[in-house]
């Protein structure tokens, strides 16, 4: 199927997915998908619209904790935005994110059971490995959530919460399953699986034009498999300060996800991860001037040309990009990615605080903005994950012993992915610009891997090396899985979650992060960012008995996910 007929199916599929979302309850995870087969509801129209709606999810739902986490900041142009800046969230705070998720799972279950029944099992397999990393998400943010009763409205109208454990537990099985069906399809023209490499618009033709089959199945099991990383080092803890190697050893085995069992299945899959001949796992249906990339329509312009409020609403933040006479954390470690992350002004980069009151002083226009390395162009592809994350993740597993190889040659892999997705398409050279970051950064352990302590309060390089560079290469990208790994790794005394910058590269102990909020609104007494997000408003008017049995207090810093013990 050429460009205009997939365009022409994904404007149909984006339009009827459209009407029928309007015609769904309030209650967004209590859907019917059993009549699926109706004549107006195909897989292959289903597909490109969901995965649009994927992209949209991933980019778009994400400013709050871009700013909690130290990359932007509210600009100086806009009032405060008091339950934010101030974490008295509440239960309508981000509640977009869980409806969203939802909205999009029911799409891929549509899909899915419609594809059952006519056998496209490569259509079947997507469906699943795209559940996956959606249900991966939803667990990390709000830990129990309704899994095995969610999309059973027919049946079942108030579902029950699964605990996050148990459903990650489910998650590595399904993603297994959904290789499985990829790898085995029968991809004849006339068969049901015939027109995949035309509607697949984030592995098929349309995305990288002379993809084959084969291709695409073993793109799909290795973003698969790169899903299946991010639930298994959901599994790991400490590594920095005397921590266990593993979440609870002897509770997590109890679990039954047996991490050791796990890998062995990655392995013997043969596939791997993402990686430099995959590239990042893209979506592109065809965006253009007047249909653009979802990051940015909403961060850079408009499907007009014009400039978003969200342009001039989210900044630098002081702590990655300084004020302009201070050096932020990137520039202390001479990352020239600061400028693909963000913009200069006046040939500089300047940031602001998060939770500074507004002034002229930090105005809109006297602060640095959202790089064009994040978004350069209407027409651009929407990253979903990128090699630096699969490398990256990758290299914590090799440092941990589940993976063989190095893990400092892996890491360094992924700084190189990390500015070639930054600078590639610009004509420069990633790897040599990262050789150099890496040579001019020798015993820095937020960059060198095998760095060693200065002194008492320095931080070797090994974990804390992996991720900080994690946070260095996801700004913008996927702060929410940045968000996980602050969680999950113990690097401090006084808050057991992860510290960037400070006593590891030489800065002073007041420049680190997460860093909170100066609001003077904000109480004192709050010494870290939110560790995770309430269930909204809507589960307690609709399914409050479930949502009520779950164990947050809706008090600061909230319940932990199951994979947090620190």
């Amino acid at each position: 199927m050429k460009l205009k007929t997939t365009l022409l199916i994904f404007i149909f599929a984006v339009l009827f997915i459209g009407l029928y979302s309007c015609k769904k309850e309030a209650f967004n995870i209590n859907q019917n998908p059993n009549n699926a087969t109706d004549s107006t509801i195909t897989y292959e129209v289903i597909l490109p619209s969901a995965q649009n709606a994927t992209a949209r999810l991933v980019s778009r739902n994400w400013g709050w904790l871009q700013n909690y986490l130290g990359y932007w900041a509210r600009s100086g142009t806009y009032a405060p935005n008091t339950q934010e800046e101030t974490y008295d969230i509440t239960t309508n705070f981000q509640s977009q994110i869980w409806s969203g998720f939802y909205d999009n799972l029911y799409d891929y279950e549509v899909m899915q059971l419609a594809a059952a029944k006519e056998g496209a099992t490569f259509y079947e397999g997507i469906a699943k490995i795209m559940k996956a990393h959606d249900y991966e998400i939803l667990v990390s943010i709000y830990d129990n959530v309704p899994y095995k009763e969610a999309l059973q409205i027919a049946n079942i109208k108030t579902p029950k919460y699964d605990k996050g454990v148990d459903i990650y537990k489910d998650l590595l099985f399904q993603i297994d399953k959904g290789i499985d069906l990829i790898k085995k399809a029968d991809t004849a023209e006339a068969g049901p699986n015939g027109n995949v490499i035309s509607n697949d618009v984030m592995f098929g033709d349309l995305v990288v034009s002379g993809t084959t089959y084969k291709q695409m199945k073993t793109n799909w099991a290795k973003f698969a498999n790169t899903i299946k990383l991010r639930i298994l080092t959901k599994f790991m803890n400490g590594g920095v300060e005397g921590g266990s190697a593993q979440v609870g050893t002897a509770a997590q085995y109890a679990t039954g996800v047996d991490l050791a069992v796990e890998f062995n299945k990655i392995r013997n899959e043969g596939s791997g991860f993402l990686d430099e001949v995959t590239g990042d796992a893209v979506v592109n249906p065809g965006y253009a001037t007047d249909k653009g990339n979802p990051f940015y329509n909403l961060y850079i312009k408009d499907n007009n040309g014009s400039k978003t409020s969200s342009n001039d609403y989210y900044k630098g933040n002081y702590f990655a990009v300084g004020d302009g006479t201070t050096d932020g954390f990137y520039v202390q470690l001479l990352d020239d990615r600061a400028y693909g992350f963000y913009s200069q002004v006046s040939g500089k980069l300047k940031g602001v605080k998060y939770g500074l009151a507004s002034s002229t002083d930090n105005s809109a226009d006297k602060l640095s903005g959202i790089g064009f390395g994040l978004s350069y162009a209407a027409d651009e592809s929407q990253r979903i994950i990128t090699v630096a994350e699969s490398k990256m993740l990758q290299a914590e597993c090799i440092h941990r012993g589940f993976i063989s190889g190095d893990a400092k040659t892996t890491l360094n892999e992924g700084i190189a992915a990390s500015f070639n997705t930054l600078f590639e398409r610009f004509g420069f050279d990633g790897v040599t610009m990262a050789d150099t970051y890496i040579a001019d950064n020798f015993d820095v352990p937020a960059v060198d891997y095998s760095a060693v302590p200065v002194d008492a309060r320095s931080a070797a390089g090994g974990i804390y090396t992996i991720i900080t560079q994690k946070w260095l290469a996801l700004n913008g990208i996927a702060p929410y899985e940045v968000w996980s790994d602050y969680r999950r790794i113990d690097f401090s005394s006084t808050t057991h979650h992860f510290v960037y910058g400070g006593r590891a590269t030489g800065l002073s102990q007041a420049f680190i992060a997460p860093p909170i909020s100066v609001s003077t609104s904000k109480p004192a007494s709050i010494k870290e960012i939110p560790l995770r997000l309430l269930y909204p408003q809507s589960e307690y008017l609709y399914n409050a008995a479930n949502v009520g049995a779950q164990p947050s207090t809706g008090t600061y810093p909230f319940t932990r996910t199951f994979w947090d013990l620190n």
